[in-house]
């Protein structure tokens, strides 16, 4: 069974998906955590997982929290979601910042990244994979997106005062949308973000969190195929510095999850992260 649970936080409630399990030591229930929804009064259908989205239950729960403003907050998401694929795929920066700087003056940047822009650039790569756009295409639609965080980051005003992130990939990962993505969010929560982004050799990871001491690193994995290369990335950073190690990406959103000597960070809204790094 699953349910919405409340938590309030001064005067703001904050919503968590939970579940029941048995614990057949204890011969009792107990609640599991599904997932952090966020503030109450900006939770909408999409933060719920798909298999739970259509629960009466949840619905029900999510409507009581002033069912009129999620409702304009679904159709909002809906419309900015098909005009930026529309705009992506055209190839039309100009369209695609006015549709961020839009949608940002009613949500935060955080949910622009996590309910527009992950979403759309999901629904590209499969449209690709499934022959229903280019090859072309999918490039253009790609490298305007990267050219869009990178106008965003640098409207960004960065903070020193705030941990150390070291973000960077393993060795045959050529994907750095996520890690453009992850930089510009942190740096907007006053992070000092460190983006290596590209492909480079371990030792060089390791030498340059030598010389410039991260508090952590984040470990980006967006392709199953460089797993492999991740977690060996993972061990050489543990066996020659004590560093917390996150691992996240759009390999580790499956079911099973693979191990690491890190933590990993599978389906998590970037306010969730922040609050983890936070806390590390």
């Amino acid at each position: 069974m699953v349910y919405i649970r409340a938590k309030k936080v001064k005067s703001d409630q904050y919503l968590y998906l939970v579940k029941s399990v048995w614990d057949s030591k204890r011969s009792t229930s107990k609640q599991e955590i599904v997932k952090y929804l966020g503030k109450a009064s900006e939770v909408v259908k999409d933060d719920i997982p798909v298999e739970y989205r259509d629960n009466p239950k949840v619905l029900s729960v999510l409507a009581s929290y002033n069912p009129k403003d999620i409702k304009k907050r679904e159709e909002s998401t809906k419309k900015s979601k098909e005009h930026l694929y529309k705009k992506l795929t055209e190839g039309n920066i100009e369209e695609c910042v006015k549709i961020y700087q839009d949608y940002t003056k009613i949500f935060n940047p955080a949910d622009f990244f996590d309910k527009i822009l992950k979403q759309v650039m999901t629904d590209i790569g499969e449209d690709w994979a499934s022959n229903k756009i280019s090859i072309a295409t999918e490039h253009v639609a790609s490298n305007i997106a990267q050219t869009l965080v990178k106008i965003i980051m640098d409207g960004v005003s960065v903070s020193a005062n705030k941990k150390k992130i070291l973000i960077c990939v393993p060795v045959g990962e050529e994907h750095h949308l996520g890690c453009d993505v992850l930089e510009t969010y942190l740096s907007i929560k006053g992070f000092k973000v460190y983006n290596m982004g590209t492909s480079i050799p371990s030792e060089s990871i390791i030498n340059f969190i030598e010389n410039n001491k991260p508090d952590m690193v984040f470990i980006s994995i967006t392709l199953t195929d460089n797993i492999l290369a991740g977690q060996r990335l993972v061990r050489k950073i543990n066996d020659a510095c004590k560093i917390p190690i996150l691992i996240g990406g759009y390999a580790m959103q499956t079911e099973k999850i693979p191990k690491f000597d890190g933590k990993v960070i599978s389906e998590l809204n970037l306010e969730e992260l922040a609050k983890i790094i936070r806390s590390v």
